[in-house]
C-alpha cells in the first residue's frame, strides 16, 4: 500500500474503534516517511480516544512542527485546531502551563470566529492558573474576547413588578458536578413565597441530579439546542428579574446569551473563579474572605458575610477514627485535586516539604493516573524535581474518593488555582488542608473555607509559610488525631454547611441588588 491507502485504512480502523490496528498503520506510515503528517494526525486521534495524553501531546507536537500553514497543500489540516488540541492536553491533563497558554493564544488568532471565541474562553479559564497574572494581563484578554461579542445588540433595560422575584440560573453544570456540591441549597431552598426559580440548562448529558432539579424548578428551560439569540429571548419572555450565570468561562458556558442582557439584573460567580470582564454583568458573588483585590473585577462584588458557597457532601461516609500516621508510623500527604492545577512552583514546595518530613509519603489521585501513559508522564516530571518515586503513590480516579481520605494525614492544596470542593471533601473526612492564597478571588477559596471552619492558621500567603505550616502540622500527630475526630463536627457547625443561614444571606443579597438597580435606573432614566 502507498501512504494514502495506508491513511485511508488507518482511519477505517480508527472509526471502527480498532485502535491497536490503527496505531500499527500510523507506525507503518511514519516508518515509510517520517515527515508524513497524516500519520501523526492519526496517532494523536487514537491516543486521544485511549486517554493517553502524554502520547497524544508528543504526536501533536511532531505534527505541528511539520505544518506549513501558508501552503495550499495543507488544506486537510487546521493549524488553529491542532494548536487548540495541544492547549487542551497541556492544561487540562499534563499541567504544562507555559505551553498551554502560548498554544491557546496562537489558536485564537488562527481560527475562524466561533472557534476563536471558544479558544479565548479557554484562555481566560486557563488564566486562573497563571501565577503573577496582573489586572492588565486579564484586561487584554477581556478586550480580545469582547470583540467576539461586537455584533450583539442588548435588550433595553427593563424592570417588572412581580409578586415574587424571578431568579434565573444559567449553567452547563446542572448535573453531578462540583458546582452542584456548592449550589444545591441555593437552587432548591429559596423561599417559594418570595422567589420563583427558573433554570436555563446547557447540560450535555443529564443525570439524576438534573432530573431532581427539574422537579424543584418553577420553570425549566433546555437551551442547549437554542441559538444565543433564541435563548436570550426565552429569558426575556420569562421576565427574569435576576439572571445568575454560574459557568463564566468554563466548559459549556453561554456568555453570548448574557451579552444580550435579557434580564433586569445580571450576576455571575461560583462556577468560575474570576471576573468575566464583561459589561453585561452587574455583580459577582464573593464573600468577605474570598474577595481580595477588587481591581481584578469589572463587576461590583457581592461580599457575603461568611461564605459564598454552601457545601453539600456527595456522600455520607464516616471519616476514619484515627489518622493513618498513628498506624503507619509515618505521615502521608495527599492531593486529590485535578493534576492540571499542579504547577512547577507547587511541586518545588512539595519537594521541600518532603525533604523536611523524613519517611513521609505522597498520594496523588486523579484521572490522569488511570493509564500507564499518565503515570509514566507524571512520574517522569516528579523525578525531574527530585522526588523519590518509591515514596509517591499515583492513584487512579474512582467514584469512592471520599473513603480514600482515610489514607491521608494532610491534604496539600494547589496554587494559584486552588481546590474548592476538594478542600471541603478533605475537611469533611477529617483531613486538615494547608493552602496558599494570593490577592485574586480565585486564589482565595482555601482561605475562605478554612476561615469559615476555624482553621485559618492553615491558610498562608507565602511559599515559605506554606512549607513551614505543612511541616509543623506533620510533626504534631496529637493535633492530627484531634482534627480527625472533630473536623466533621466543625464543618457541620460552620457557615459552610449552614444552608438555612446561607440561603437567607443569598435572599437578602438578591433583594438588595434588585432594589439597588431599580433605584439607579430610576435616577438615571
Amino acid at each position: 500500500m502507498n501512504l494514502e491507502e495506508l491513511h485511508a485504512k488507518g482511519f477505517e480502523f480508527y472509526r471502527a474503534k480498532n485502535f491497536d490496528a490503527a496505531l500499527k498503520v500510523a507506525d507503518e506510515m511514519q516508518r515509510l516517511d517520517s515527515n508524513y503528517k497524516k500519520g501523526y494526525y492519526l496517532e494523536a486521534a487514537v491516543y486521544h480516544e485511549l486517554d493517553k495524553p502524554a502520547k497524544e501531546y508528543y504526536a501533536l507536537k511532531k505534527l505541528l512542527s511539520l505544518l506549513d500553514v501558508s501552503s495550499p497543500e495543507e488544506k486537510d489540516f487546521s493549524m488553529g485546531n491542532i494548536l487548540n488540541n495541544l492547549s487542551v492536553v497541556c492544561h487540562r491533563k499534563l499541567a504544562l502551563w507555559k505551553d498551554a497558554f502560548k498554544f491557546y493564544l496562537l489558536s485564537a488568532k488562527m481560527n475562524e470566529a466561533k472557534t476563536r471565541e471558544e479558544c479565548l474562553q479557554s484562555t481566560l479559564f486557563f488564566a486562573t492558573a497563571m501565577e503573577n497574572f496582573s489586572v492588565e494581563d486579564f484586561q487584554k484578554l477581556y478586550d480580545e474576547y469582547k470583540k467576539t461579542l461586537a455584533g450583539i445588540v442588548p435588550y433595553p433595560k427593563k424592570f417588572y413588578n412581580h409578586k415574587k422575584i424571578r431568579i434565573g440560573f444559567m449553567s452547563a453544570d446542572f448535573f453531578f458536578h462540583p458546582v452542584t456540591c456548592w449550589s444545591w441549597a441555593l437552587w432548591t431552598r429559596l423561599d417559594k413565597n418570595l422567589f420563583e426559580t427558573y433554570f436555563y440548562s446547557n447540560v450535555e448529558k443529564p443525570d439524576n441530579v438534573t432530573e431532581n432539579l427539574r422537579k424543584t424548578a418553577g420553570g425549566w428551560r433546555d437551551i442547549r439546542d437554542l441559538t444565543d439569540e433564541q435563548a436570550a429571548k426565552l429569558i426575556r419572555d420569562d421576565e427574569i428579574d435576576i439572571l445568575f450565570d454560574m459557568s463564566g468561562y468554563t466548559t459549556g458556558s453561554r456568555l453570548r446569551v448574557a451579552a444580550y442582557r435579557p434580564a433586569s439584573v445580571q450576576m455571575t460567580g461560583v462556577g468560575y473563579m474570576n471576573s468575566t470582564g464583561l459589561d453585561c454583568f452587574d455583580y459577582f458573588l464573593s464573600d468577605i474572605h474570598c474577595a481580595g483585590d477588587e481591581n481584578f473585577f469589572t463587576e461590583k462584588l457581592i461580599k457575603l458575610p461568611h461564605s459564598h458557597i454552601c457545601y453539600e457532601p456527595p456522600a455520607t461516609i464516616e471519616p476514619a477514627k484515627i489518622p493513618p500516621c498513628m498506624k503507619n508510623n509515618f505521615v502521608t500527604f495527599g492531593s486529590f485535586n485535578q493534576f492540571g492545577k499542579v504547577t512547577d512552583s507547587i511541586l518545588r514546595a512539595w519537594k521541600k516539604i518532603f525533604d523536611a518530613v523524613p519517611n513521609s509519603k505522597l498520594i496523588l489521585k486523579n484521572k490522569i493516573f488511570n493509564t500507564d501513559d499518565g503515570k509514566n508522564f507524571v512520574g517522569g516530571r516528579l523525578k525531574n524535581f527530585g522526588f523519590d518515586l518509591a515514596r509517591v503513590e499515583l492513584r487512579p480516579y474512582s467514584a469512592n474518593h471520599l473513603a480514600e481520605y482515610a489514607d491521608v494525614d494532610i491534604a496539600l492544596d494547589t496554587f494559584p488555582y486552588t481546590g474548592g470542593v476538594t478542600t471541603c471533601d478533605a475537611l469533611y473526612m477529617g483531613v486538615p488542608v494547608v493552602t496558599l492564597y494570593g490577592q485574586r478571588h480565585g486564589t482565595r477559596f482555601g482561605l475562605s473555607i478554612l476561615k469559615n471552619v476555624g482553621l485559618d492558621e492553615l491558610a498562608v500567603d507565602s511559599y515559605d509559610e506554606y512549607i513551614k505550616r505543612a511541616v509543623m502540622l506533620a510533626n504534631d500527630w496529637e493535633l492530627l488525631s484531634i482534627l480527625r475526630k472533630n473536623l466533621r463536627t466543625m464543618m457541620k457547625k460552620s457557615p459552610l454547611m449552614n444552608s438555612t443561614a446561607y440561603v437567607r444571606e443569598m435572599q437578602d443579597a438578591f433583594v438588595k441588588i434588585l432594589n439597588e438597580q431599580k433605584i439607579s435606573f430610576a435616577a438615571n432614566g
